[in-house]
């Protein structure tokens, strides 16, 4: 597999979902984040739409969501993250285990993702995510391997105020397992309002070095024990 290309490819889909304005249904609204919904084209389920404003540069924001170290200390639905491999300086797998939630009902998943980060004009940055295959790390017994499809942020300055950013996550989930549509679609919105404002918590300690990177110098790969 050609990770690199696949990597290009998800960023411009997700490009593609930000400039996407039909059919979006706003399905919760709270404290100043929309989530919105459609039927994805992947898989049968939805592709989620969660808008934010964050008080931070659109750089400094998309160097906090990038950095798979700094990742796993503000993301609450996180159980385990866990970088696997470093393709380059913009790309890397990472190993990701979720909390379980719904009070139980969804139990904890495990994905292989390749994270991606792109610069475009305009400032704007994108941080794609997409599952892969990775050799090493096959499906376990202790988790039931869940699928990201295109999935990812897109970092956006405000016209009327540079120093403050829109940021937009686009998810659409496979979860896998047997789980009802329903109990996924009542309890994704909650989550994904929890997680932007997680991250809007986060970001207010973040100093942001001056190199963006988690260690370029550094070819990581961690083997599962």
């Amino acid at each position: 597999m050609d990770y690199k290309v696949l990597a290009q490819q998800t960023a411009q889909e997700i490009l593609g979902y930000s400039q996407d304005t039909s059919s979006w249904k706003v399905v919760k609204s709270s404290k100043k984040i929309t989530v919105s919904s459609k039927a994805s084209k992947k898989f049968l389920g939805n592709l989620y739409r969660v808008e934010g404003i964050i008080s931070e540069s659109t750089s400094k924001l998309a160097d906090f969501l990038f950095k798979p170290e700094i990742r796993i200390t503000w993301d609450k639905s996180l159980k385990e993250y866990t970088l696997i491999h470093k393709i380059d300086s913009d790309t890397f797998i990472c190993h990701a285990v979720t909390q379980s939630f719904a009070m139980g009902s969804i139990s904890s998943r495990d994905f292989i993702n390749m994270v991606y980060f792109k610069r475009c004009d305009g400032n704007v940055y994108v941080i794609s995510s997409i599952s892969v295959d990775f050799p090493g790390f096959p499906p376990s017994s202790h988790y039931i391997r869940g699928y990201n499809h295109a999935s990812g942020f897109v970092c956006s300055p405000l016209n009327d105020n540079p120093a403050q950013s829109k940021l937009v996550m686009f998810v659409q989930t496979e979860m896998k397992g047997k789980l009802s549509p329903s109990i996924i679609e009542a309890t994704m919105p909650s989550n994904l309002v929890a997680l932007i404002l997680n991250a809007k918590d986060g970001i207010k300690t973040y100093k942001g070095p001056p190199d963006r990177g988690y260690n370029r110098n550094s070819q990581s790969l961690h083997k599962k024990k």
